[in-house]
């Protein structure tokens, strides 16, 4: 080998060793950046001219596909498993527990004490008013409660909006990421911060909606929902969403009257077992859609019933088949067919509450021309035997078990509690799964110590190389000297 080429050989290792340095550097003080992923030099002999030496081919960057994709599909079910789990404990907090006398089983039992208590001396009006307060408040408890389901339902419609604005900024960033990436593949130019930076932006994706990913030969990628829906393919897919002010209970996205999603002017179905479903964007539309409904359904059930229960054909013989019981529908008599909503609509018959003063119907009847014997207990004992006998509830949204108020009311409560129960577990299951695949995806990451060694083996190249390069001066100032 000509002295030319042992020097073109040294000079070509000096500088795959520099670049090599300056990676190693570059992975250091990105140890904890999240989204980078390790860089390594790829080099070649170069097999180019007659003298040899090495190439550098590129930089590759260490990621594994199959762990960054589990990870984000966890990503995706833990995002779900916190919006739901989220959900389910604020309901089961506003329903309270039993022991509290501000809970609907609280009220419950503080109108049947108050019932027993009137009917052991039905002439005390105080003993009365009592009575009447304690259905007033449960009527109340009911309200809060429809209310706090509908906050539900709004926060959700509003969580949905902002989702779809931030998915569709990011797939828009993708979109850009893909073509400056192209092109700098195109110019030969190192394109791995653009890659980390697409990678986030996926990432960040992932947590809305389940996502898998194919890279094209340009070095752009696709983005697709493990349901099959096209993110981004060449394009950035418009999602469009529709958000509602106010909600009630009659409204949904079946009749209508609340949004849908569109991908590129195309509706997409938003179920639980949707092609966008598994991630946080279809734990909002199940909240909204599906789970807040139940639990109000079930509510408007055992509002229809305590309805029922004092209303014409119960325990007060005064009423006629149009009067409304102890508790009315916003004012009036309750229908049947306008059940959907009652428990926010249910109130007090003003007739027999305290600011009406004639708190003794509760005694006498509602109907009652005017007050009849002090002394008669019958209808305040009626009305609690009413309330605490097993009777079939009519409201198709409830089981068709016999049992009493009391007993639907606890049962509404406990479904309340069994669902956060559940929900705990699916989110525990998934935080679990995503920790461990996370930590994987850490172990394929940067290793300050092996990058320390690999830079201390890269000083020896150096330096061998430069040894090479100034023996070869040495010996061209002895051809010159001659």
């Amino acid at each position: 080998m000509s002295l030319s080429g042992a020097l073109s050989n040294a000079l070509s290792g000096l500088t795959a060793n520099a670049r090599a340095a300056t990676l190693v550097s570059s992975n250091i003080s990105n140890a904890l950046t999240d989204g980078y992923a390790r860089r390594e030099l790829a080099t070649s002999s170069n097999g180019m001219g007659f003298y040899g030496g090495v190439r550098v081919d590129g930089v590759t960057r260490s990621v594994n596909p199959v762990i960054l994709a589990d990870r984000r599909l966890s990503d995706a079910e833990a995002g779900r498993g916190e919006q739901l789990q989220s959900f389910a404990s604020r309901i089961e907090l506003m329903v309270g527990d039993a022991t509290e006398s501000g809970s609907l089983s609280g009220r419950m039992a503080a109108l049947e004490n108050a019932l027993i208590t009137a009917a052991s001396n039905p002439s005390s009006t105080q003993r009365l008013d009592t009575v009447s307060r304690a259905a007033e408040d449960l009527a109340k408890t009911f309200n809060s409660l429809s209310d706090g389901i509908q906050t539900a339902r709004q926060d959700a419609d509003r969580a949905i909006s902002f989702q779809v604005d931030s998915l569709n900024d990011t797939l828009e960033q993708v979109e850009a990421l893909n073509t400056r990436i192209t092109r700098a593949l195109v110019l030969g130019r190192d394109p791995s911060s653009l890659m980390d930076l697409r990678q986030k932006a996926i990432d960040t994706v992932a947590e809305a909606v389940p996502v898998r990913t194919v890279t094209r030969e340009d070095g752009g990628i696709a983005v697709f929902t493990t349901g099959g829906v096209t993110l981004v393919d060449g394009k950035a897919a418009t999602i469009e969403f529709s958000n509602t002010a106010i909600i009630v209970p009659h409204m949904t996205q079946a009749n209508g009257l609340l949004s849908g999603l569109t991908i590129n002017g195309k509706a997409v179905d938003t179920s639980a077992n949707s092609q966008l479903a598994g991630g946080s964007l279809g734990a909002q539309f199940q909240i909204r859609d599906q789970d807040a409904v139940a639990f109000q359904a079930q509510l408007d059930g055992v509002a229809r019933d305590a309805i029922e229960r004092l209303g014409p054909g119960g325990p007060d013989g005064t009423l006629t088949a149009t009067d409304p019981g102890v508790f009315m529908d916003a004012g009036s008599a309750f229908v049947a067919t306008d059940e959907i909503g009652i428990s926010g609509r249910i109130t007090l018959n003003p007739i027999v509450s305290v600011n009406g003063g004639e708190t003794w119907r509760l005694r006498d009847g509602l109907g009652a021309a005017a007050t009849g014997e002090v002394g008669d207990s019958s209808l305040l004992n009626g009305i609690y035997d009413t309330l605490t006998q097993a009777s079939t509830p009519t409201s198709s949204s409830l089981d068709p078990t016999a049992r009493s108020l009391s007993g639907l009311v606890s049962e509404w409560a406990s479904g309340v509690g069994a669902f956060r129960v559940r929900q705990d577990g699916q989110l525990s299951y998934a935080q679990a799964q995503n920790v461990a695949l996370t930590e994987l995806e850490l172990a394929e990451g940067v290793d300050t110590d092996q990058e320390l060694q690999l830079l201390m083996l890269l000083e020896q190249n150096y330096q061998a190389n430069a040894k090479v390069m100034t023996t070869v001066d040495q010996m061209l100032q002895s051809i010159l000297a001659i």
